[in-house]
């Protein structure tokens, strides 16, 4: 007969993460072993600096706070469902937060000796485990916490899967370890062994021969095996090591790490040439050097990001943003999913300062509103510190609220475009921001300006079309923004001409090479003899793809890279050429976003001399795709004499 107890545990567990990622039989397995406890409110679950208990702890009804004591602020809220008290699994060290009973909580106590094979076995359910450790997020999966963590939506995707991306991206961060190795012979005694590791400030002793490591001795084996007097202070390292020693490659990932050790139940890793021990030992890995580079993943930031009080705190944090983005290009991470996650992190430092604007308004906003990111930003290309380009649109009001609604929103979009400016974040020199008057406009007065601009295009129309049209949604009521997103495309639509005038503006782009494909450089000014990524390469692509894009009427796509695969899909017989032209634009982004990491600017002007020859054939093998690009849309939308 069933237990009608632990199978009631198991229907409401296989409902949340990480357990939803285990099999029937297994969650059933488990929930056999799981303690149920009721505590009233008000009650300690643990306190700060407490020693870790046997289990890690899931509510299943009520509330639990996690706090800090010196200054007693509410740091997480776990409800129904969330996980919390995963130090125990993850850490082997004692609580940093204190958890308190917010209400009557029903508690199930998950012992950790029964849970940890499954975390071990199952990559999602260590996956999972790991990442909410890293961020004290009780539940990043949870649809009540999403919005909090994340921002409502990430380029088109749901909740989920950008958690999941995000998983990935933790999976590949890259370990840092500690190259100075301190060794000794299997004939040194304890007691010179704990001299050394003293002075050296070491935690842990590789014992080598013939140059190979056979074995590791850590401060933990000289208290466990010395002090307690179980052999003497002179005995010798063969003896109390730990042997035959795991070894691992140097190229493993912080996940990979967090799970070695786990797996093993060890705190310090022994990395080699090949990862046997068969080659030389290059460095040793503790769990301190992982706990610190855990602090440094996009949830931790995103988390930190949720808890500032002041703008002035978001620029620390946008300083580690561009630190995990230098880390993502040095471990040749794909550059799509960098654009994502560094867009995702850089939006959630808009949305934070949005909010704490708010704050510093008189009233509430007097009715919808919506902060749009235009351009770059817009795109999801925005990776480094570039000049802002935002807008603002508000509800239709009465004529008589017109001139006040106005002003409470221009005062708003000042205090933003200030903390914007304040956290790195430089003013548009063209005043292409919220704040100016003419980028703060109501429902109405946005579609009758758009329509301006696409019924009478002239050149100033069609560059200010190029800008406006890749916008997405920073803050505020999505409705506002995907109405007027409507009504760009139907205007489009009754005036056809306007894509003949899109498209002679988007071939006044200069060339990146001339005929004898020498690259072509600023003649004048401040950048004489620089190449210009941007103007000369990268607008080109992004020009032609919305062109393109908006010539099919598709919403949702403002990244340039994307906006090529969709038109891979759309038209078959131009499938190679949009694939290429979304790697020469993949590429070219990745190129403009290390220099401006190494000369610390924008990295729109390339010092051409300082590039190597083989960085120079890259960038003349993306720009083969520019010319083929322009003459298919040339030859589609016929321009003609047409100039702008």
């Amino acid at each position: 007969m069933k237990n009608t107890i632990s199978q009631r545990v198991a229907d409401f567990l296989k409902n949340f993460p990480p357990f939803s990622f285990l099999d029937q039989h297994d969650i059933e397995v488990l929930s056999e072993q799981v303690s149920i406890i009721y505590k009233d409110k008000g009650v300690v679950i643990f306190t700060e600096n407490e020693e870790t208990h046997d289990s890690f702890y899931v509510v299943h009804k009520g509330a639990i706070e996690l706090r800090k004591k010196e200054h007693n602020d509410i740091l997480d809220m776990c409800d129904e469902g969330d996980i919390f008290g995963l130090r125990p699994l993850i850490a082997h060290e004692n609580y940093k937060m204190e958890a308190i009973t917010h209400e009557e909580t029903i508690l199930y106590a998950i012992p950790i000796a029964v849970f940890k094979p499954y975390a071990i076995k199952n990559p999602d359910v260590g996956s999972f485990i790991i990442d909410s450790f890293a961020s004290n997020t009780q539940n990043p999966f949870s649809k009540s916490h999403s919005d909090k963590l994340y921002g409502d939506v990430f380029n088109g995707e749901n909740i989920g899967e950008v958690i999941d991306t995000d998983n990935k991206i933790l999976d590949l961060q890259p370990i840092k370890y500690s190259k100075k190795i301190i060794t000794c012979s299997r004939a040194a005694t304890a007691k010179e062994i704990a001299v050394t590791m003293t002075k050296k400030n070491i935690g842990a002793m590789l014992v080598v021969e013939d140059m190979l490591p056979i074995g590791i001795i850590t401060d933990k084996d000289l208290r466990n095996k010395i002090v307690t007097g179980e052999y003497s202070i002179n005995t010798t390292a063969d003896v109390i090591m730990n042997s035959p020693v795991i070894t691992y490659s140097k190229k493993m990932t912080i996940t990979q790490a967090q799970m070695a050790m786990m797996k093993s139940n060890i705190s310090h890793l022994c990395l080699t040439k090949d990862g046997t021990a068969n080659t030389k030992a290059v460095g040793i890995l503790s769990k301190h050097d992982l706990m610190v580079a855990l602090g440094n993943n996009p949830a931790v930031l995103i988390k930190a990001l949720k808890r500032v009080k002041k703008v002035k705190a978001i620029k620390p944090i946008r300083a580690k943003i561009m630190q995990l983005l230098q880390g993502y290009l040095d471990q040749n991470i794909p550059i799509t999913l960098t654009s994502k996650i560094i867009t995702e992190l850089n939006d959630a430092c808009i949305k934070r300062v949005i909010e704490l604007s708010l704050t510093k308004m008189r009233t509430p906003p007097p009715v919808r509103f919506s902060w749009l990111a235009l351009g770059s930003q817009g795109r999801s290309e925005q990776l480094l510190h570039t000049d802002q380009d935002n807008a603002l649109i508000y509800e239709d009001v009465p004529e008589i609220l017109q001139e006040k609604t106005n002003k409470y929103f221009l005062e708003l979009a000042a205090i933003v475009n200030k903390g914007l400016f304040e956290i790195g974040y430089e003013y548009c020199p063209a005043e292409m921001m919220a704040s100016n008057p003419k980028w703060c406009l109501s429902l109405n007065q946005w579609k009758e300006l758009v329509h301006d601009w696409i019924s009478k295009p002239g050149k100033d129309e069609v560059l200010l079309s190029f800008i406006f049209f890749d916008y997405s949604l920073s803050y505020g009521d999505r409705e506002l923004a995907n109405e007027l997103a409507d009504f760009i495309f139907s205007d489009i639509d009754a005036n056809p001409i306007f894509y003949v005038h899109l498209v002679s503006g988007a071939l006044q782009s200069p060339s990146p090479t001339g005929f004898f494909r020498q690259f072509l450089v600023e003649q004048d000014g401040a950048h004489k003899d620089f190449f210009d990524i941007k103007r000369r390469a990268l607008m080109p692509l992004a020009d032609a793809a919305r062109v393109l894009i908006l010539s099919h009427s598709v919403k949702g796509i403002s990244n340039t890279p994307e906006r090529f695969e969709k038109l891979a899909e759309l038209e078959p017989q131009n499938k190679e050429l949009y694939l290429s032209c979304a790697y020469s634009y993949k590429t070219l982004l990745k190129f403009r976003t290390k220099q401006g990491l190494l000369h610390h600017d924008s990295g729109q002007f390339i010092e051409l001399e300082a590039l190597s020859k083989l960085e120079k054939v890259k960038l003349k093998g993306a720009f083969k795709t520019i010319k083929e690009l322009q003459e298919v849309i040339s030859m589609r939308f016929n321009p003609g004499k047409i100039t702008i």
